[in-house]
């Protein structure tokens, strides 16, 4: 199975830590256990309310954040938090990939942006090169 063989390829991970804000319950739980699996510790979100509160309040190596959240949205987190020189790095998660999109996103303040579907393989990479 190609998610199990690219966990196990991955390196350097060694409990660095990750939040994952997510709405969707299945791709949320998707990509925290293979995270977990990989040797990520993980903390889950699911709207962006929540999200930017636990993002300001605890430290992470990295966060993965979706775009369009109920409550506050990803970009608005990313601003949120970079605006309070919180720069911890984070990728953002959407299924908007139009070249506007992405450029938007990253000019918020994204490390690097992803677009939805996506394989877990290339997510655990992006990661690791954040």
């Amino acid at each position: 199975m190609q998610f199990i063989s690219a966990m196990r390829r991955s390196q350097g991970s060694d409990g660095m830590r990750i939040l994952v804000i997510e709405d969707d319950a299945s791709v949320l739980d998707y990509i925290s256990k293979g995270l977990r699996e990989s040797g990520f510790a993980v903390d889950q979100v699911a709207d962006g309310k929540d999200g930017l509160y636990k993002a300001s309040a605890e430290s992470y190596d990295a966060m993965v954040v979706d775009r369009m959240l109920p409550g506050v949205d990803g970009l608005t987190i990313v601003r949120t938090l970079r605006g309070a020189e919180n720069h911890t790095p984070a990728l953002i998660l959407s299924a908007l990939g139009e070249v506007d999109d992405r450029v938007k996103g990253l000019r918020a303040g994204g490390d690097d942006y992803l677009v939805k579907p996506f394989a877990f393989a290339e997510l655990l990479a992006r990661i690791e090169a954040l």
